[in-house]
């Protein structure tokens, strides 16, 4: 299936590694021009050289810290001058940390905060006259699918991310007569850094993963690759009558019916 977005300018953000990188390269592989950002501009920049190499298509990188407000405008704007426009926004970032509820502090909950549902709504806006110059745009979050389901200890990320679908609900209605729809992605077990980081580190890894994947109806963890490409779907032409919803990709894990 050709997904149309063959030169479409697309802007992948935390995209040095795990699920941001993973929709950067599905996009790439579409023929899309991407330019992804992450802190660590040496991580950057080799998985920037990787994905072209993959993909054989030009992939830019550009160093910002996507929680720091002056950084991210800059990202935003140095690409839509660059290629002349932003099509599509893959917004992501760092999920907060776990622990229980009575556990996190006032500045916790306000880093929590600025990292994911003000990092969410300022380049959303930011992208916003680009999109609508152009005649159209996709808004793609990437959250979490505690969104759907209560994960122990989640309590920062499902509050967070909780505001971004309703606003994202929101944004969809506002954007629609712009021909801009906003979506989010919400995954469950999928095989990236962070999942392993939060692991028990008193077990062995591989038996930690096959245990974990007992309770997933497909008997598997998810592939970043698998994200990636419903990225890359949201981000087509046949996906425009998609809009406002929230996306589950977890395997068939989550128990909620809605």
């Amino acid at each position: 299936m050709d997904l149309k977005l063959k030169d479409k300018v697309a802007l992948a953000l935390a995209a040095s590694k795990g699920l941001g990188r993973a929709s950067a390269t599905a996009l790439s592989a579409e023929g899309a021009k991407v330019v992804i950002c992450s802190r660590n501009a040496e991580e950057l920049a080799q998985a920037a050289a990787e994905i072209q190499h993959q993909t054989g298509n030009p992939v830019m990188a550009i160093a910002a810290d996507v929680s720091d407000a002056t950084q991210v405008l800059e990202l935003i704007k140095k690409t839509a001058d660059f290629f002349g426009g932003i099509d599509i926004l893959v917004d992501n970032g760092g999920g907060p940390p776990f622990s229980k509820f009575e556990t996190f502090d006032d500045e916790q909950w306000q880093k929590a905060f600025d990292l994911t549902l003000l990092a969410f709504a300022r380049t959303g806006r930011a992208v916003l006259p680009y999109m609508k110059q152009t005649g159209g745009g996709r808004i793609i979050n990437i959250i979490s699918g505690s969104v759907k389901s209560v994960l122990n200890n989640a309590v920062l990320s499902t509050a967070m991310r909780m505001g971004v679908v309703g606003m994202a609900k929101l944004m969809a209605d506002e954007l629609g007569p712009y021909q801009i729809t906003v979506n989010n992605i919400a995954p469950g077990l999928i095989l990236t850094d962070r999942v392993k980081e939060v692991l028990p580190k008193d077990v062995d890894h591989e038996q930690a993963l096959k245990e974990r994947a007992k309770s997933i109806p497909v008997g598997r963890i998810g592939k970043p690759e698998e994200l990636g490409a419903l990225v890359a779907f949201l981000a087509s032409e046949q996906a425009a009558y998609i809009s406002g919803t929230t996306i589950q990709i977890d395997g068939g894990s989550s128990r909620s019916i809605l």
